[in-house]
């Protein structure tokens, strides 16, 4: 390996601790390169930390999307076999107010997953409220 693919390397791999939110220090140690040296090298990949930063949270913005996705599709799922099974009943029953319960839970835990559609031109891209949180409940 040449000092040039060496340097290449370590460069790559700066940008990529970067990108995933590590210090100045923390990489420097890890890297085995002193921090002004990173710093300098931040200034001339800026570019490249903010594009993988940007990757980093399309693909957690994607993970994100499928679960909703996942969760609407179970909510509905099961919104649609307790309405079936309400229908096979006769209302005197003693189960079917805890079926009617349950209906009215599953259905508002459907509507609260429900977002109108929005279509969007390019570059109109905005974070959504509900993936990015100003804070966080933990």
């Amino acid at each position: 390996m040449t000092m040039d693919t060496g340097k290449a390397e370590l460069k790559e791999r700066f940008v990529e601790l970067r990108a995933a939110g590590l210090s100045y220090a923390d990489a420097a140690e890890q890297l085995g390169v002193s921090k002004p040296t990173l710093i300098a090298w931040s200034k001339e990949l800026s570019f490249q930390i903010k594009n993988a930063r940007n990757l980093r949270l399309d693909a957690l913005f994607e993970r994100f999307a499928i679960a909703k996705e996942k969760r609407v599709e179970v909510f509905g799922e099961r919104l649609k076999a307790i309405l079936t099974e309400l229908d096979k009943r006769d209302l005197t029953e003693v189960p079917t107010p805890a079926l009617l319960t349950l209906a009215l839970k599953y259905g508002e835990h459907l509507r609260e997953e429900y977002r109108p559609l929005e279509l969007t031109t390019p570059g109109s891209f905005e974070r959504t409220d509900d993936l990015f949180p100003a804070t966080w409940e933990g």
